[in-house]
């Protein structure tokens, strides 16, 4: 007598242990790692003295962050984990190494207030990079919104704070400013701009459709850029550090228009909005006919 066993089980196929990973997801994802070292590299720099490749090794890592996003988004490789890590790097490249560059170079001299503001710039990046990160998922934008960042953007606020480094490797440096108090003030003061709401231009957009009769131009101004930086570098930086700093008011300027345009009013020639004028002249001609 045969004894019924019940139901043969059926085999399921076996999953694999580990799951193949595009290669579009992991190429970003280098070249944000890639910015890490280059920013942790500058730490050693400072350390070792050699300044030059320090501010180099930073400037390296504000471009690779510039590329990061759009190598993704030219691969289709965005993911949540490769912006969890960017944001990462950025606090880091961005907010932690040069405070600590500025430390070791002049704060250390002010003693507890050079440490200070060196916490203050690094917080500062952190909430900025937190802010961005929220502000990424706001729906009610408008278009126009895209061109503007709230605030200095962290890589931007990492060259531009070490501007008197600048100064002093090109003997520019300003008896005023060589005092570690005084340094350690710019510092508090770059820090509060990074988590300002002061509108400043993004550059996003910048180049997303060109003419094609400045296309091989731009070539030729591109190298350009890049030769001049190679060759004096801490010229080209001190020089773009503050032109970008002039340009935060008309950046200021120029986000008021849009703002005022995209709600129906206008500026006139004395520099308030049209509107007020009416209210003003509504409000003589009252006074003189009562």
């Amino acid at each position: 007598m045969i004894e019924d066993t019940g139901p043969t089980p059926v085999k399921t196929k076996r999953q694999p242990r580990f799951r193949k990973v595009p290669l579009r997801l992991i190429v970003p994802n280098m070249v944000t790692l890639l910015a890490l070292c280059s920013g942790l590299t500058a730490v050693r720099m400072a350390f070792e003295g050699r300044w030059e490749f320090a501010v180099g090794a930073v400037l390296i890592a504000a471009v690779l962050d510039g590329l990061d996003g759009r190598v993704a988004r030219l691969m289709k490789g965005t993911s949540k984990f490769g912006a969890e890590l960017d944001s990462l790097a950025d606090f880091v490249n961005f907010g932690v190494v040069p405070a600590l560059m500025l430390y070791i170079w002049i704060l250390n001299e002010a003693g507890s207030l050079g440490w200070i503001s060196a916490l203050i710039f690094a917080i500062c990046a952190a909430l900025r990079l937190a802010r961005f990160n929220v502000a990424l998922d706001d729906p009610d934008k408008p278009a126009w919104a895209s061109k503007f960042f709230t605030g200095v953007p962290a890589p931007a606020g990492a060259l531009t704070v070490l501007l008197p480094l600048y100064f002093d490797f090109l003997g520019l440096f300003p008896h005023w400013f060589a005092d570690s108090a005084v340094v350690a003030a710019y510092t508090i003061a770059i820090a509060f701009l990074l988590i300002s709401r002061l509108p400043t231009f993004s550059g996003k957009n910048f180049g997303t459709r060109v003419r094609r009769d400045y296309v091989l131009p731009l070539f030729v101004f591109a190298v350009l850029i890049v030769a001049l930086t190679a060759s004096y570098p801490f010229r080209m930086l001190a020089g773009g550090s503050v032109l970008y700093l002039l340009s935060i008011p008309f950046s200021w300027q120029q986000h008021r228009k849009l703002v005022l345009a995209d709600t129906g009013k206008s500026i006139d020639e004395d520099g308030d909005e049209s509107d007020t004028d009416l209210d003003n002249i509504a409000d003589r001609d009252k006074d003189h006919g009562s």
